[in-house]
């Protein structure tokens, strides 16, 4: 190491305590009470869940927007999503189409649709942006993405040749599909999905069969959503002879990776890994010392490809070490070690309730405070 430590934090949330970046500070402020001198670069992240566009959108100095937009049953919501300083619009479909949005007795894909993400499309788009990250997890829907399809232009049409209805109940009335009112901004736009899903969309790793029932599906209604899909497919290919529902995250979403892929041309990749694409924190690492990275606990899913894994994956292309911190440690951490974090340390410090351990300014402190004690290690080496 140089004598001026250069130190790249990217720390995943805390979930309920801290953000990413709050996370990154808490380390940093750590890291200068041992080297007050230190060069230290500190990125937000996310895995394309819950909590990306305020990771991307906070990270990254862009600015949050609000629209009026439909919910999963319909009704009128307020939903935020963001845009970068370059005009990228950060999206989380959950935010418009998410299952938190309704209430375990009101879900049922059958009727939910992903129109309120169609809604958020276009209105960055009117706001000028013509490129996209969107994260599809949390969804409450299994309707293809027809919705979205529909906010956005397409002609998804009965047998009369009016628009279909909400949720996948709307596929089996799905007769022709068109694109000749397609918001005409939208062959300029570039969209990049954040998903960690690689179901196909039908059959038995298919979207109906494997998300379904957590969204409120029987057995009945996933045979015919299954069927309906199926057809949806088939129909697509008219228009895009390359469609398969065969793709890799096709069923991600109930069907909405399906939409993207072919209707608009997206690009679906890791959610991490747009992630640390996006932010340029592969860049960043190339002229560090040291990579710090972690999350709210650290397990043996943590070195299955979540976010700290696929950082320190990134740091060890160019040799970097990598301390992770976390709030708390599980059966299974040990695996990290050969995957890339060469040493992680839990933050809590006293015995204590979960409450007090997940207090924002304990959680801070502790964060801290861990931080300068392994740098005081680091600095006896140095």
């Amino acid at each position: 190491m140089n004598n001026n430590l250069k130190a790249v934090i990217a720390i995943d949330s805390f979930k309920g305590s801290l953000s990413s970046m709050e996370a990154g500070k808490a380390a940093a402020e750590g890291i200068l009470r041992v080297f007050p001198e230190a060069d230290i670069v500190i990125r937000p992240v996310a895995d394309g869940g819950e909590g990306t566009v305020d990771a991307l959108v906070t990270g990254l100095n862009g600015r949050f927007y609000e629209a009026d937009v439909t919910d999963p049953l319909g009704r009128r919501i307020t939903a935020q999503y963001g845009i970068l300083p370059d005009n990228t619009a950060v999206i989380e479909m959950a935010a418009a189409s998410g299952l938190t949005l309704i209430s375990e007795s009101q879900r049922d894909p059958m009727h939910t649709t992903t129109y309120g993400t169609g809604e958020l499309i276009l209105d960055a788009v009117k706001r000028g942006c013509r490129n996209f990250i969107i994260g599809i997890g949390g969804s409450a829907t299994n309707d293809g993405g027809v919705g979205c399809l529909q906010a956005l232009g397409f002609g998804m049409h009965d047998k009369n040749g009016q628009q279909t209805g909400y949720g996948a109940k709307g596929l089996s009335q799905l007769a022709a599909i068109t694109d000749k009112d397609v918001v005409p901004e939208l062959r300029d736009c570039r969209f990049h999905v954040a998903c960690d899903v690689t179901n196909p969309l039908c059959g038995e790793k298919g979207c109906s069969a494997v998300f379904a029932p957590q969204k409120g599906a029987d057995s009945t209604a996933i045979e015919l959503m299954d069927s309906w899909l199926r057809d949806y497919a088939e129909l697509t290919k008219t228009i895009f002879p390359n469609a398969s529902p065969d793709m890799a995250g096709a069923g991600a979403a109930g069907g909405l990776g399906f939409a993207l892929m072919n209707y608009l041309g997206a690009e679906l990749s890791s959610g991490a890994d747009l992630v640390i694409r996006e932010t340029g924190l592969e860049i960043a690492i190339k002229d560090a010392d040291i990579v710090i990275t972690g999350e709210g606990c650290i397990d043996s899913q943590t070195a299955m490809g979540k976010a700290p894994a696929r950082i320190a994956e990134t740091a060890k292309k160019y040799g970097k070490p990598v301390i992770a911190f976390s709030g708390a440690v599980r059966r299974g951490a040990g695996l990290c070690n050969s995957n890339g974090i060469d040493a992680f340390f839990p933050i809590l410090r006293n015995v204590c309730s979960l409450e007090e351990a997940m207090e924002s300014s304990n959680a801070f402190a502790n964060l801290a405070d861990t931080a300068e004690q392994v740098f005081r290690t680091i600095r006896l080496f140095r």
